[in-house]
C-alpha cells in the first residue's frame, strides 16, 4: 500500500473516531436534559390546569 494513502486512511480513522465520541457525548447530554425537564414537568403537574 502506498504510504501517503496510509496515513491519509489513518487520520481519517482517528476523525471518525473523535466524531463519534462527540456524537455520544451530545446524545448523553441531551437525553439527561429531557429526562430532567420531563421529571420537572411531572413534579409540577398538579399546579397545572389541562
Amino acid at each position: 500500500m502506498d504510504e501517503k494513502l496510509f496515513k491519509k486512511m489513518k487520520s481519517v480513522g482517528a476523525a471518525n473516531l473523535v466524531c463519534g465520541i462527540i456524537a455520544i457525548v451530545a446524545g448523553v447530554a441531551t437525553g439527561i436534559v429531557l429526562i430532567v425537564n420531563g421529571a420537572r414537568l411531572l413534579a409540577h403537574k398538579s399546579d397545572r390546569l389541562f
